[in-house]
């Protein structure tokens, strides 16, 4: 299975979001540490959900963190959030 359907597939079910983008961005990072050339190592993750409703910004992260921990370990480089 593809990272990004990984991280899709996780986030959508911890978090059941209103708003969910994922993008790969590994092709801005071409050459640099920890891209690989099929990509799937830079990602920008834009979430709304309520269940991160009331937290502050780093605890909506570590959340986010908690749920992609596998995927942070291993093939993701790189993980930019944006969580409204």
């Amino acid at each position: 299975m593809k990272v990004a359907k990984k991280i899709e597939d996780k986030i959508l079910q911890e978090l059941t979001p209103t708003r969910f983008e994922l993008i790969d961005e590994s092709h801005l990072h071409s050459g640099h540490v920890g891209a690989r050339p099929e990509g799937e190592t830079h990602f920008r993750l834009c979430v709304s959900s309520p269940k991160l409703s009331g937290k502050s910004r780093l605890e909506k992260q570590r959340v986010i963190y908690r749920i992609l921990k596998e995927e942070l370990e291993g093939p993701v480089h790189a993980l930019s959030i944006e969580v409204d």
